[in-house]
């Protein structure tokens, strides 16, 4: 049964995974930690099971026996060698910059939601040169709970006074599509992204690559007339 919805008041992206593919220079902070800690390093894949709910997560998954006085130690050696190396690998997916140009032009506000500290979000966003397109910026220390709690998207839609309705979640993850689906809001699964294929199965909708969220029918610039099915 297809229901109505009015216009997209607010569009919410996560950012690893979704907006830049960082895996590579995550994966390098977490290996110069473990050689720190006398342990042997991960490759690619072993770390994309790790990340997505925030630094001190990832580094207790990765140091599983460590006591919490070296993850406080583990932890303040991964975010300072991945601030000092934030770029090193790091890229934008083809056709983000491009894509949120075209998002903006329609009208749609667009604002970043991470589970990476707000800090380094704005850090690598800016050496990537998408600050511009994305002034609006939440990390793990914005909000009490993170994803994939609903409460920092329920903040977002009281911050922005919108319906849940009328806002989107774009992410790679389950914890995105668990944050979105939790707050009532519109989903969108990025399949190119960190997540298993089975963590976007309850998506609204899904994209391959990134400029395809140009085509969905929440984002035509005549949204008020289209339904979601």
């Amino acid at each position: 049964m297809s229901e109505t919805f009015g216009p997209i008041k607010l569009i919410i992206f996560d950012l690893d995974g979704t907006l830049i593919h960082s895996l590579p220079d995550i994966a390098d902070a977490v290996n110069h930690v473990r050689r720190d800690f006398g342990k042997g390093a991960l490759d690619l894949d072993e770390v994309r099971l790790l990340v997505g709910k925030g630094a001190r997560s990832l580094i207790e998954r990765a140091l599983p026996d460590a006591g919490s006085r070296e993850i406080d130690e583990a932890l303040e050696r991964y975010l300072g060698y991945n601030l000092a190396h934030i770029v090193d690998k790091t890229r934008p997916y083809p056709g983000v910059a491009e894509t949120l140009e075209e998002l903006s032009r329609r009208g749609f506000p667009l604002v970043v939601l991470s589970n990476k500290n707000v800090a380094l979000c704005r850090e690598v966003l800016s050496e990537l040169g998408l600050a511009g397109l994305l002034p609006a910026v939440y990390g793990a220390d914005s909000f009490p709970f993170r994803k994939p709690s609903p409460e920092p998207v329920l903040a977002l839609l009281k911050e922005y006074r919108v319906a849940a309705g009328e806002a989107v979640l774009v992410g790679d993850s389950i914890n995105d599509m668990a944050a979105g689906q939790g707050a009532g809001v519109y989903t969108v699964g990025c399949s190119y992204g960190y997540g298993n294929p089975e963590e976007l199965a309850g998506a609204d909708f899904q994209v391959h690559d990134f400029a395809s969220l140009l085509d969905l029918p929440l984002f035509l610039q005549n949204n008020s007339a289209m339904k979601k099915g």
